[in-house]
């Protein structure tokens, strides 16, 4: 089927639309913008620059897509926006393009659920299955593994990185990294134990958390050094691809890890 375009839309002839799009009341898609089969644009939506929207995708009124990035060292380069599939991106939310002096891509995965007000700086890097609630906001070039779920109202700070399967409450700050499996919360966040109630939501099984329990035991409870915590949880639990992701994870942080 055809993509069906409102007549007060404005798209590009240099746009490439895909089947059975469709494209609401007052939207404007610029130039080198590809929109995926089956996605919807509810009215008054812009997309610009050299944006990738996958199939199935539903964007609600008043978000804005793919422009340039709020980087005072971007000087109209190009650079990428890529978005996955069965993304519903909510009203008034902003997803840039990437600056320079990185990959020179802004990427989202599948899946996710981006409520209204949210931000998305450039260069982050946003895997599948995330919720961001409302007024959320992402400094440049954080990640955001898959699962995670971010509270209203909470900041993260530029090149911070938040775990899988973790959970940051409403109204909080961060400045470090969130590790995978945690919850973390303050206007300077703490961390407030195992998001055991999330991972038994997601199916993992009594054993798994567990073995996670005893890992945060080590890491945060013990007042070890983090390399003589690592090394015990190397040493004395079992590697579960659980357990391999969380010690992996911590060895790369470089702002730190939140505590």
């Amino acid at each position: 089927m055809a993509a069906e375009i409102h007549k007060t839309a404005i798209v590009s002839p240099k746009a490439e639309i895909g089947d059975d799009v469709f494209i609401g009341p007052f939207c404007i898609i610029g130039e080198g913008v590809v929109i995926k089969k089956k996605t919807r644009l509810a009215s008054n939506v812009v997309i610009e620059g050299n944006t990738e929207i996958g199939e199935n995708c539903i964007i609600y009124p008043f978000a804005s897509i793919g422009l340039p990035p709020q980087d005072m060292k971007y000087k109209n380069e190009k650079t990428r926006l890529k978005i996955g599939k069965n993304n519903v991106i909510r009203e008034y939310a902003t997803v840039h393009r990437a600056s320079v002096g990185s990959d020179r891509l802004t990427e989202i995965g599948n899946s996710n659920f981006l409520m209204a007000y949210v931000h998305v700086a450039h260069d982050c890097k946003i895997g599948s299955s995330v919720i961001m609630a409302n007024a959320a906001t992402l400094a440049g070039h954080v990640i955001v593994e898959d699962h995670a779920v971010i509270g209203g109202l909470v900041a993260v700070h530029q090149f911070t990185r938040i775990g899988s399967y973790s959970m940051v409450g409403g109204f909080s700050g961060i400045g470090q990294d969130i590790p995978p499996y945690t919850m973390a919360s303050g206007s300077r966040a703490k961390l407030y134990g195992l998001n055991a109630i999330g991972l038994k939501r997601h199916g993992f099984s009594d054993e798994t958390i567990n073995i996670l329990k005893k890992a945060y035991k080590i890491l945060f409870r013990e007042k070890r050094a983090l390399k003589d915590a690592l090394k015990k949880i190397k040493t004395e639990l079992p590697q579960t691809d659980e357990i391999k992701h969380l010690v992996e994870f911590i060895e790369k942080n470089k702002r730190g890890i939140c505590r």
